[in-house]
């Protein structure tokens, strides 16, 4: 009733000078919704400090995140009842399909469940890993695992679907599979299996993708350029 209110009053476009969007992905949506395009502006997360960049010398996959059906864990387990021991799985996280993930565990010694774990374990695990799986078969806010997994040079096999697919630069720093589509998945993991060199290639673009991009510092000077544009916008106005 609140929302009904303020559209009615026109709260939204005439007395809010900006909106943040997290992606370009997002800022469309919130055009889609209404919102004037010359007032959102695109700042993405970043990861609060460097946690250093990974060796990459662990041979296995790696999936960070709540383990329910948004998430895509449906299709990762399907996947790797293919692609088994060619390359292990290992699962942090813990939700609702915890029992899931204990089956396929015990069905497949190629998926280890590690359970919730601190975040700078976390780091440890995405530092190592060749590559990071991201499967979320619906819409994410951002996806700041994927970011996480830059900090460390780690690649990001991510389904192509909304904001999380604006984060990908195809064999730069990952790539995208259908989302909910296990086949898809699988060949992407084929490919990365047979282009050993070129993933340590991405490695390295990773890392400076995410130097460039998503450190606090860079974030920092995103958001005082905002702060500007509206502040000489509202001097301007003033002005007049």
């Amino acid at each position: 009733a609140l929302t009904c209110v303020h559209n009615w009053m026109g709260t939204w476009t005439s007395t809010v000078d900006a909106y943040i969007a997290l992606t370009e992905f997002a800022r469309q949506k919130y055009i889609e919704g209404g919102i004037p395009a010359d007032k959102i502006r695109v700042k993405p997360n970043f990861v609060e400090y460097d946690p250093g960049e990974g060796r990459g010398q662990g041979r296995d996959a790696l999936y960070v995140c709540r383990l329910s059906v948004e998430k895509g864990l449906d299709t990762l387990l399907e996947a790797w009842e293919n692609i088994g021991s060619r390359l292990p799985l290992k699962i942090i996280g813990d939700g609702p399909l915890s029992d899931m993930v204990v089956q396929a565990a015990a069905k497949n010694s190629a998926i280890e469940w590690l359970g919730r774990q601190p975040m700078d374990t976390d780091y440890d695990f995405m530092g190592d890993a060749m590559v990071l799986v991201f499967p979320s078969k619906r819409y994410e806010t951002f996806g700041r695992v994927a970011i996480e997994a830059f900090a460390k040079g780690t690649p990001v096999v991510a389904a192509n679907i909304g904001a999380i697919a604006e984060l990908i630069d195809t064999h730069k720093t990952g790539l995208l599979f259908e989302p909910g589509n296990s086949q898809s998945l699988i060949a992407k993991i084929d490919w990365v299996l047979s282009h050993t060199q070129d993933v340590l290639s991405m490695r390295k673009q990773t890392r400076e993708h995410y130097q460039r991009k998503f450190t606090a510092s860079a974030n920092h000077n995103i958001l005082m350029d905002i702060y500007h544009q509206v502040s000489n916008r509202q001097s301007i106005l003033a002005v007049k």
